[in-house]
């Protein structure tokens, strides 16, 4: 299963838990202020209690009495009718209320947890978004033909970071050979006179770089040789390095989408020997 469908499975997932724990700490906030089930059952076992009456003092007696009393000369006291009066009902202020230590934390919590959410979720979107083509694995303008050429000329070879390609020269006089082994795709860039070269050596995927005194490709990692045009000259790589199809006007533009295989082992279209003493 690749990233994506985890991604997929894995938001919906959390958007779920996500309403589950809001309504269950919407629910403890709306029970704020209420007493437990445990507490009113503790307060009806505390008046129910045989021999409560006995635990109380001789003052508590007399506070209750004397208590009573007052209640009974209030209600013996009568009242006019006119100055009975239906109490009004006046707002709570709610500044003067104020937010107690409860709500202050869950307030804390579901703003983290929205600010989470919302996070995971723009970055999971910006994950799957699709991006504007360019760079390895695209089409990649790799520069102007003057450009090419001279470094060929220069050096032997045009690197391309981006394109992760070396681009070669290729002789004209033997693309009668390549036609025998070469894909299409790659015979076009040739009779134009380059090919594009993956810089990955086919053995273990070291970088192989361009040995000066050779004149061939060596990879420094287990001894790979390849010729200036990637063909397989010896170590243990199972054939000639990959290569990718190229258009060519005023510049290169390389096709890194689109890597093919390189030449089995034995093909030698240039008959290119070491020209000096090997770097590996």
């Amino acid at each position: 299963m690749d990233a994506s469908a985890v991604l997929i499975i894995a938001i919906p997932v959390l958007l779920v838990l996500t309403a589950v724990m809001l309504l269950g700490t919407a629910r403890r906030r709306a029970q704020t202020g209420r007493l437990s089930r445990e507490t009113k059952a503790s307060d009806r076992s505390t008046t129910d209690t045989p021999g409560a009456e006995l635990a109380r003092t001789d003052d508590d007696l007399d506070a209750e009495a004397r208590a009573r009393a007052e209640a009974a000369k209030d209600a013996a006291t009568p009242v006019p009718a006119g100055a009975r009066t239906v109490a009004e009902r006046v707002p709570v202020d709610e500044e003067e209320l104020g937010v107690t230590r409860r709500q202050f934390f869950n307030r804390g919590i579901l703003t983290g947890i929205g600010i989470s959410v919302g996070a995971f979720g723009a970055a999971s979107l910006a994950f799957l978004w699709p991006q504007e083509a360019g760079g390895f694995g695209a089409d990649v303008n790799v520069g102007g033909l003057d450009t090419i050429d001279a470094d060929i000329s220069d050096q032997g070879y045009f690197y391309n970071a981006t394109a992760r390609t070396y681009i070669v020269a290729y002789p004209e006089e033997d693309i009668g050979k390549a036609e025998a082994v070469y894909d299409p795709k790659i015979l076009s860039g040739m009779e134009a006179g380059y090919v594009a070269l993956y810089q990955k050596c086919v053995h273990l995927g070291c970088r192989v770089p361009f040995c000066d005194s050779s004149q061939w490709f060596e990879c420094p990692c287990h001894g790979s040789k390849y010729n200036r045009v990637g063909e397989k000259r010896g170590g243990p790589a199972p054939r000639g390095l990959d290569r990718f199809p190229i258009t060519v006007s005023d510049s290169i533009t390389v096709k890194t989408g689109d890597i093919v295989i390189g030449p089995p082992i034995g093909t030698d279209t240039t008959g290119q020997g070491a020209e000096g003493a090997p770097c590996v």
